[in-house]
């Protein structure tokens, strides 16, 4: 049976003989009836976000320059649909992206699994299957900028529905307990996405 509306007025046979071709064709092939498309394909989004924190005595660690703010670096690991897969533990905001990456071993085991990883600038010099932005200007590699750009970007929205909670917007406890905030509410976040579903 097939779900969308067909273009062309169809009797019921028909669209059940052409989903039923379509279905031993896929059959066939070995592959699942609803697949993704090849550009999303064993295929992640690494990225790093800042939770804002009140200013802590012992301040400077926990002071990034990139934001100007008080915080903590928590790397997420995303599907290319935005679901959260991996959230990190939490490292003074003062750690660079690539650091934080190499600090939990996630670069290394995205090597050992051969899944290719889409990640952002703050990436740049990591090893593997990371595949970071050009920085040349030439208008072939802005082109593949944007198509990375393109395919990274519903990924990202992890880190938007991590942040959406209000509880990280500005974490007001103490910092040793962002890591653990920020795994209970990716698991909070997918519950309520599949639920949504």
């Amino acid at each position: 049976m097939l779900f969308h509306r067909a273009a062309v007025d169809l009797s019921h046979q028909t669209l059940n003989y052409v989903a039923g071709v379509i279905r031993r064709h896929r059959k066939s092939m070995r592959s699942v009836w609803r697949r993704l498309n090849p550009g999303q394909q064993a295929l992640l989004v690494l990225d790093g976000t800042l939770i804002h924190t009140d200013r802590t005595k012992a301040d400077r660690p926990y002071f990034s320059g990139k934001h100007r703010v008080h915080g903590m670096n928590v790397q997420v690991i995303a599907s290319p649909d935005g679901t959260i897969l991996w959230t990190s533990g939490v490292l003074p905001g003062k750690a660079h992206d690539l650091s934080a990456a190499r600090i939990w071993g996630r670069l290394r085991a995205l090597e050992q699994a051969g899944i290719i990883t889409l990640a952002d600038k703050a990436y740049q010099g990591a090893e593997g299957p990371v595949r970071t932005p050009f920085k040349g200007k030439p208008a072939s590699q802005k082109q593949a900028n944007r198509a990375r750009a393109r395919l990274r970007g519903p990924g990202e929205r992890a880190n938007a529905q991590l942040k959406s909670w209000k509880t990280l917007r500005k974490l007001r406890c103490s910092p040793s307990k962002a890591g653990h905030l920020c795994k209970a509410i990716a698991v909070l976040q997918n519950h309520r996405v599949a639920q949504a579903a």
